[in-house]
């Protein structure tokens, strides 16, 4: 006869032929405003985490197609996405099976969900461990020009992936559907034959996908961080060093806010485990199970991490706050120009001057010696000075504009021909400096 034991659903089989219990990602609640609660606080994280992440990529996307391609904008971008994965494929089928009060989401979907969520976990916590490598390399030699193929970044991404799908295959390979008072439940069910197999291999997965990764990466980390602390006396790499260690400090914070995160998860899955082989033992159902509000609250900041990553990607990174502006005002300050209106009919327009004036060298020559002429007797000459500076604007503003005044033409054809009266002559203060200077 099987017993369930708290909260925990911990499964025990009388005959001890097998050991199964539960997964805390398809914990049935019985109250029915957690029902409701948690499948919102769900769909919340995802909505905002999917804009965030999304916003993140096509950043990254559009820097590595301006050619800004690089191993840790790469790995950055690995991380946005698998914590897309978990957003858009993981957690909705979690919201759901939270608000159900059994299992009905079909056999495939319980065989693979679970082993979908580690892979991708394991997937970011192997990329944080490659990116600290990347990182002390970055910051030991900032100067350095590093050319790196699509090709190698690819391979990279491959053995990651690989890794993280295959020391997960338990979790996929133990799935099942077993029905109980209630209904189907989802449950990772051990057959007698493996029991050594999963002693060892639940001891064994949290070292190997969640301590030594994050360790590797924190003990790198630290050495990136003494490695900046060195100045240079170069204004150029000094301000090199700056960016490197902006850069430490961004990829620190996605270590340290993964492992702070992602640990209450490694307890409770941890304590399940160790609860379900004391059962086997002891031959007889234990009722130690966790409270509810831990194991809930395990759930939400595991998958919270994903909403957590770009924003401190988008906060901390100048290129990202950058890439972000850029793209916000592409997609949102876009306006078109006013059309241009064609003269027509109906609206006159100025005479055009087909090609530049050939007085506009005489008019040059003409100021020179204005010029010359005005610092001699400049007390004299304030009032007239200022008549003819206003005149200037106003030639030059025409002639600019291509508009010829028919004033203008006929005050500089008098100049040049010479055929000034001491009656209408415009300018006499340069006759009578002429005049004395003879």
């Amino acid at each position: 006869m099987d017993k369930v034991s708290g909260n925990n659903a911990t499964v025990v089989n009388a005959s001890i032929d097998k050991w199964s219990f539960n997964e805390l990602s398809f914990q049935h609640l019985d109250a029915r405003e957690l029902r409701v609660l948690v499948p919102a606080i769900l769909g919340v994280i995802c909505v905002l985490g999917v804009a965030c992440n999304l916003t993140a990529m096509v950043i990254l996307f559009s820097n590595a197609h301006r050619g800004k391609l690089s191993l840790i904008n790469s790995l950055i971008f690995n991380m946005m996405f698998a914590d897309g994965l978990v957003l858009a494929f993981s957690m909705p089928f979690r919201a759901a099976s939270f608000s159900k009060a059994s299992w009905d989401l079909g056999w495939v979907v319980c065989k693979t969900a679970d082993w979908f969520l580690q892979s991708c976990m394991a997937a970011k916590s192997f990329t944080v461990a490659v990116m600290a490598k990347a990182c002390y390399r970055y910051v030991s030699n900032p100067t350095q020009q590093v050319s790196i193929h699509l090709g190698s970044i690819l391979v990279v991404f491959f053995f990651i992936w690989l890794s993280a799908c295959s020391v997960t295959i338990p979790h996929w390979l133990f799935a099942t559907l077993q029905r109980r008072i209630r209904g189907l439940v989802c449950v990772l069910a051990v057959p007698p034959e493996a029991q050594n197999f999963m002693s060892v291999y639940v001891k064994a997965y949290p070292l190997v996908v969640y301590c030594a990764p994050l360790s590797f990466a924190l003990i790198y980390f630290w050495k990136a961080y003494g490695q900046g602390q060195r100045r240079s006396s170069k204004t150029q790499n000094l301000r090199t060093q700056i960016r490197a260690r902006k850069l430490t400090l961004m990829l620190f914070s996605l270590t340290v806010a993964m492992a702070i995160l992602w640990l209450p998860q490694w307890v409770v899955w941890l304590w399940e485990r160790h609860i379900a082989e004391r059962d086997i033992e002891s031959a007889k159902p234990l009722a130690s199970s966790l409270p509810l509000l831990l194991t809930l609250s395990a759930q939400l900041l595991t998958f919270s991490l994903s909403l957590v990553n770009p924003l401190i990607v988008l906060s901390l990174s100048e290129e990202f706050r950058e890439g972000y502006k850029g793209l916000w005002r592409r997609l949102t300050l876009r306006k078109q120009l006013p059309p241009k209106h064609k003269a027509g009919p109906h609206m006159p327009t100025a005479p055009q001057s087909p090609c530049p004036r050939p007085e506009t060298s005489v008019q040059l020559r003409g100021e020179n010696s204005f010029g010359s002429s005005s610092s001699q007797g400049q007390s004299r000459q304030a009032k007239p000075q200022t008549e003819q500076e206003g005149g200037r604007e106003i030639d030059m503003v025409s002639l600019k504009d291509g508009i010829v005044l028919p004033d203008l033409e006929h005050f500089w054809h008098e100049r040049e021909t010479g055929s000034l009266t001491e009656e209408n002559d415009p300018v006499p203060w340069e006759h009578q400096n002429n005049d004395g200077k003879k």
